[in-house]
């Protein structure tokens, strides 16, 4: 198994402290980046750096390229200036490193795989065609299913899994070839409260227990805030990286959404970020009630005081 880096910040640390100190080399350095679509610029002037062993979220409006950053960090867009290199390497060279799982899996993939086969699939690839699997790989594959909490589930097929059942069963799949860092694009959209909490107290675990480093494209920030070390936002065209203490203030995310936001602090410390009271009433809000979102604080705390279930161990890389 991968030597874990470094643990982040524990449940509730928006400062950003637990992260790994500058010594560190960085999960991730953009220098000058700018990504363009014909002649018009996605985003330019990309400058920072994130830390090993941290989460970020990368956040921002629809069409500000979120999606488009994930994918140039995995060398799968070019860049019209600057560079990034991930875990060390010019985008794209370390993919190997990487788990990823895309917004479009649970359409993408063939329902009428079998959850195992499916994370089978991480160590196999995406070939078509009929694949020999070895003890040491079926044994891997329960290992990952066994992290996620899918286990009991590996005979299913995907189509007889709920949204969140086979969201656990992609990140299974991301991290059975045991992965230094897992990306993912919009976990949580289109899941019900509770398999929202069930993937949030995953990704949780995977940094704490194995120190992972996980970056994930978010629209809505309050399910992820407990486990927040960071955010990459893009705001006007330009990508900034800041601890999360520095990203929850309410001028900047009012700037960055373009409505009135506000950042509440409970009295147990929790925050979370609503419209404001004067928001109109025929606008849809984009992030859950605050009592949900309070009582799913709460539920993190309960979590994180209790005892953890003993990880498991992907095998050695080889």
């Amino acid at each position: 198994m991968a030597q874990s880096a470094p643990q982040a910040g524990e449940h509730g640390d928006h400062s950003g402290t637990g992260t790994p100190s500058a010594q560190q080399p960085a999960a991730i350095v953009f220098s000058d980046a700018a990504v363009s679509r014909g002649d018009h610029v996605i985003w330019s002037h990309g400058t920072f750096s994130i830390p090993r062993g941290s989460v970020t979220a990368i956040v921002g409006t629809n069409g500000a390229g979120k999606t488009t950053m994930m994918k140039t960090e995995l060398g799968l867009l070019p860049l019209a200036h600057g560079s990034v290199d991930v875990l060390g390497e010019p985008a794209g060279k370390s993919n190997k490193r990487i788990g990823y799982v895309p917004q479009s899996y649970t359409s993408d993939i063939d329902s009428n795989l079998t959850a195992e086969q499916s994370v089978l699939l991480g160590l196999t690839g995406t070939r078509f065609g009929f694949h020999i699997t070895t003890k040491a790989q079926r044994s891997r594959a329960r290992e990952a299913m066994d992290f996620v909490g899918v286990a009991d589930k590996a005979s299913y097929r995907l189509s007889q899994l709920s949204g969140g059942l086979r969201q656990r069963v992609a990140i299974a799949q991301a991290l059975v070839s045991d992965p230094e860092l897992l990306m993912l694009d919009e976990p949580l959209a289109n899941l019900d409260l509770a398999s929202q909490r069930a993937t949030v107290h995953v990704l949780a675990r995977l940094n704490h227990e194995l120190g992972m480093t996980i970056q994930v494209v978010a629209h809505d920030l309050n399910m992820l805030l407990p486990i927040l070390t960071g955010a990459v936002y893009l705001l006007d065209g330009h990508p900034h990286y800041a601890a999360m203490n520095d990203v929850l203030d309410a001028n900047l995310l009012t700037h960055l959404y373009g409505t009135t936001v506000q950042v509440v602090t409970t009295p147990q410390g929790d925050m979370f970020v609503t419209p404001s009271a004067d928001e109109p009433a025929d606008i849809e809000q984009d992030t859950h009630a605050p009592v949900e979102v309070a009582q799913f604080h709460h539920h993190g705390h309960q979590h994180h005081q209790q005892d953890a279930p003993a990880a498991a161990q992907p095998a050695e890389r080889s």
